[in-house]
């Protein structure tokens, strides 16, 4: 059985890389047709947000159950099933001719996407390298990056916006198919024997028993991370959407141009990830966070420099860009270093309930802002999140050092009691053995 383990991991990495393309595949769709779908709805181009947040909200909800869920069920089950809720929405938004219908289907859309990303996320962490966890993510960039494309396909060929959905809702499923079959893999898996997880000696404890939210969220050092990725994914979301706007109403940028480069720091994400994930092992989580937070701000520092050319500033984009790329992943992949693998699928849980949170949240703040002040507070609004993200990881840093010799102190006791001399009882022998003996004596 042990012969066959690296052949099960790899065949069952090879899955998860398949899965992470094709999660990505539906994120872009509703904004890349939106244009077209809104007049077909005969609805205000501002519903897409109803659309959103209902997603969002379903996310959050099941990214908050995913510990439950996950333990009773297995990962390769909640995948699944997840994979499978987002393919019947996907199609039931292939066939909906009204508003209010693509808002019922999209309670099923969010319930599967945030447990399926959770699910993912905990047993990536759990199970494999620092390296898969950023090519991953950058391959659910590559699935973001892709759909686009096939609504774009699905209209100039006049199929219609709903052919779009219908595709990439047929791809979930045969996804959901191969995850189905790929079952018996996922408990085959065990977690991988890495020194990072010698955090289950520290507050989190060991063991497979149901980690309830409240007590996750009283593990020293959770609010903390919570607010640095909630941070980060309000960053990554408003400079996705405004970074654009800003540079045509603040820096003189044409509009082509500035779609470009906006255009440019969602690659620069993607490819970041694919990069970082050549010395992600070597680097270590910490100092890919470290690094990544001070590469923003780097790159915000060059949005806002108030010179008369807008180079600083589109180069200042794609550094921005090349900056986040680490954090998501190295954030996801240091959780169960940082609290236990017991605890780790529970916070995870929460995390992408903070990061759907901010995604969704830090936007339209935003927006509200920019239109109270003006679109030149976009890089002192990035600023500040760099700033709270950054601090709020490097305090979780001394939190974990400090917590580090304790959890060795732990382990250093068991491992005494375990050499300690036992009283036990001298070992049974049987009366023949005592009466051969005098013979030979």
């Amino acid at each position: 059985m042990k012969g066959d383990r690296p052949a099960v991991y790899s065949l069952l990495l090879a899955i998860i890389y398949v899965a992470f393309v094709s999660l990505g595949l539906p994120d872009s769709l509703v904004g890349a047709g939106w244009p077209v779908m809104h007049q077909d709805l005969g609805v205000p181009v501002a519903f897409a947000g109803i659309i959103t947040m209902i997603i969002a909200g379903g996310t959050i909800l099941s990214s908050l159950a995913s510990e439950r869920t996950t333990r009773r069920f297995g990962a390769g089950v909640v995948t699944a099933v997840s994979v499978g809720l987002t393919a019947a929405a996907l199609v039931g938004f292939s066939v909906s001719g009204s508003f209010w219908l693509l808002c019922l289907w999209a309670v099923p859309y969010g319930l599967g996407a945030g447990a399926v990303d959770a699910a993912l996320n905990n047993f990536v962490a759990l199970h494999y390298a620092a390296r898969h966890m950023n090519w991953l993510h950058s391959f659910w960039g590559l699935g973001a990056s892709i759909s686009p494309f096939i609504m774009s396909y699905a209209l100039t060929s006049g199929l219609g916006w709903s052919s779009a959905y219908r595709i990439v809702g047929v791809t979930q499923a045969v996804l959901t198919a191969v995850l189905i079959l790929s079952i018996p893999l996922w408990k085959k898996a065990r977690p991988a024997p890495q020194a990072d997880h010698a955090a289950d000696a520290g507050p989190s404890g060991s063991g497979s028993s149901h980690v309830p939210l409240a007590q996750a969220l009283r593990i020293p050092g959770v609010a903390l991370v919570l607010a640095a990725f909630f941070a980060y994914c309000a960053l990554e979301s408003t400079a996705i959407l405004w970074a654009s706007t800003y540079l045509v109403t603040d820096r003189g940028v044409e509009d082509a141009t500035a779609a470009a480069f906006a255009s440019l720091f969602l690659l620069g994400i993607t490819a970041g990830r694919f990069l970082a994930g050549f010395f992600a092992d070597r680097v270590g989580d910490k100092q890919l966070i470290r690094g990544g937070f001070a590469a923003v701000g780097l790159g915000v520092l060059l949005i806002g420099l108030p010179v008369g050319t807008p180079v600083p500033a589109l180069a200042g984009l794609v550094v921005a860009g090349l900056g986040c790329a680490p954090i998501y992943p190295a954030i996801i992949h240091s959780t169960p270093a940082n609290f236990g693998a017991r605890s780790s699928q529970a916070i995870i849980g929460i995390q992408m309930a903070a990061a759907y949170t901010g995604s969704t949240l830090a936007p339209p703040a935003f927006g509200v802002l920019s239109a109270w002040a003006g679109a030149w507070v976009f890089p002192l609004f990035l600023a500040v999140l760099v700033a709270l993200g950054l601090l709020m990881s490097e305090r979780l840093n001394r939190l974990v050092a400090r917590r580090a010799p304790a959890a060795e102190q732990a382990v250093d006791n068991v491992m005494d009691a375990n050499r300690a001399p036992q009283q036990c009882p001298p070992p049974f022998r049987h009366p023949t053995s005592d009466r051969d003996g005098d013979k030979k004596k």
